[in-house]
């Protein structure tokens, strides 16, 4: 009955992780990708070059990058309360999740844009593409390999720091493991978790490699 129990408690951590994990990574991505391309995009000799935008932009990523996830999550509690009404559980753990990874996304996107070709932009401008066709149909494209790349990368990362939000109520393996491994003395379950996790990240890092390969046109 024992065994039951653990496996049922198991399965149901490691759906909330991965829940936590796959929204957060999502939100990260669709608030992380335009400020990346804003980032890079006005930054010196760019094509949309404007010096002011880009310190603001690259103030804000390495401030957001250089606070530690377990202060972040606590200091905005206030702010996760008044998105999702708790700041308890899987769900309010997502907020804190999003907002440490936006400023990762945005990094590790710029980065990849900053790859590009510059040849291939300067032939897009002298065929009279303007900045948002260059940005949209040659940028991205271009740089996709390394965009899914760093979205797993994020999902990765999200991983871990989901844990660590089970350290305060946040719900999912990391959860488990304090309350029923580390407080109950029970080794088996701390092992067990942490197998998942590593289960999870190879997972998650397989497949994100296998579609950069699969998208890069080099191949």
């Amino acid at each position: 009955m024992m065994g039951q129990v653990l496996v049922s408690l198991l399965w149901q951590a490691t759906l909330e992780t991965l829940n936590m994990v796959i929204a957060g990574t999502i939100l990260a991505t669709l608030l992380g990708l335009p400020l990346g391309i804003i980032l890079s995009t006005t930054g010196p000799n760019q094509i949309l070059e404007h010096p002011l935008v880009h310190r603001i932009c690259g103030g804000f990523v390495n401030i957001g990058r250089s606070i530690p996830f377990i202060i972040l999550m606590v200091a905005i509690i206030p702010f996760t309360r008044f998105v999702v009404g708790t700041s308890i559980g899987t769900i309010a753990a997502i907020v804190p999740l999003t907002v440490a990874a936006i400023p990762f996304v945005a990094r590790l996107v710029d980065g990849a844009l900053k790859e590009v070709d510059a040849g291939v932009i300067e032939a897009a401008e002298s065929m009279g593409a303007s900045p948002p066709e260059i940005i949209y149909k040659v940028m991205i494209p271009e740089a996709l390999p390394a965009l899914v790349l760093a979205i797993t990368l994020t999902a990765v990362n999200l991983v871990g720091y989901s844990a660590m939000a089970g350290s305060i109520g946040g719900g999912g393996l990391g959860d488990l493991a304090i309350r029923y491994g580390y407080q109950r003395f029970r080794g088996d379950i701390m092992l067990a978790t942490v197998v998942i996790l590593v289960v999870m990240v190879q997972g998650i890092q397989m497949l994100g490699d296998a579609i950069a390969r699969k998208l890069d046109h080099r191949n």
